[in-house]
């Protein structure tokens, strides 16, 4: 296994019928001016021709290509990682693309760092042609990150790559459900290990109507889910008042997506249970303002 001085790069990308844009997506891969790594593509029982236009790809002995019955990208993930053999391991989504100096960049990062775990950064949002439409990105954090993950997701699935450590001592993707797995991942490494977060552009992000991601409701249940089973599986990685205000902010979240949709009287009952956890967090209070003025 190589060294943090001389690193393999283990990227992994999982597919299902993205005959449309996984060219694209390898290619940004077999571009990168950083060369020692190796590219997991795995098949999650594609039934377009995804394979056969992987097949010059396949000629480059570091992509490494796998077939599996269509069991969900988390599943596919897990078979990656099983063999990947670098010490850093990124993600790659089939829809998705990188920059040209995207590997070189964190690995030069990681020597500079070596006291941090996870570095990331920030998306270019394109549409379904690649198109750009925005670059506006939520805010992130580094360091010890877990009280600001347990309010929001704020680490890019495409932008991150991780020390291979921190998979072999918190596991990998969880499996539990098919929407917000990678939230569920990077909220369970917030508990042990360091973040970086580098205010550079390290991914293009396609969004697409057909994406699990872009079902907002499903993810509200999965991000309920995944913080409630941290807060149990890890009740040491923060205060009962970080914990507090982490589910307070999902709660006032959820309200004004809610009251956004028309739904006012469920985004009430949300804004209850905010402001139950936290009666003086000044962010509850602006939410139900919003509420309201719905």
């Amino acid at each position: 296994m190589s060294t943090l001085t001389n690193p393999l790069v283990s990227i992994i990308t999982p597919t299902y019928n993205r005959a449309d844009f996984i060219e694209q997506a390898v290619n940004s891969v077999l571009a990168q001016t950083y060369a020692s790594f190796e590219l997991l593509i795995v098949d999650d029982g594609s039934t377009d021709n995804t394979r056969d236009l992987l097949k010059p790809a396949l000629a480059d002995s570091r992509v490494r290509y796998f077939r599996q019955q269509n069991q969900g990208q988390s599943v596919a993930r897990n078979l990656a990682l099983s063999e990947a053999k670098g010490d850093l391991v990124c993600f790659l989504d089939s829809d998705n693309y990188w920059p040209a100096e995207k590997l070189e960049h964190q690995v030069s990062l990681f020597r500079q760092h070596p006291d941090y775990d996870v570095i990331y950064g920030d998306i270019i949002v394109i549409d379904e042609k690649g198109q750009e439409v925005s670059r506006k990105n939520m805010r992130r954090y580094s360091g010890h990150i877990a009280r600001y993950m347990i309010c929001d997701n704020c680490v890019s699935m495409n932008t991150a790559m991780a020390r291979r450590r921190c998979f072999d001592e918190l596991g990998a993707m969880s499996g539990k459900r098919r929407v917000a797995d990678d939230y569920d991942l990077w909220l369970r490494f917030s508990a042990r290990f360091r973040f970086l977060y580098v205010p550079e552009f390290l991914a293009y992000y396609r969004v697409m109507d057909d994406q699990i991601s872009s079902d907002k409701t499903r993810r509200f249940d999965s991000n309920w889910q995944i913080i409630t089973d941290f807060r149990q599986e890890f009740p040491d990685a923060m205060s009962k008042q970080e914990f507090d205000s982490g589910f307070a902010a999902f709660h006032s979240r959820k309200a004004r997506y809610l009251a956004s949709h028309g739904s006012r009287s469920q985004a009430l009952a949300e804004m209850v249970k905010a402001l139950r956890l936290r009666p003086l967090r000044r962010a509850s209070w602006r939410s139900l303002a919003a509420v309201l003025l719905k």
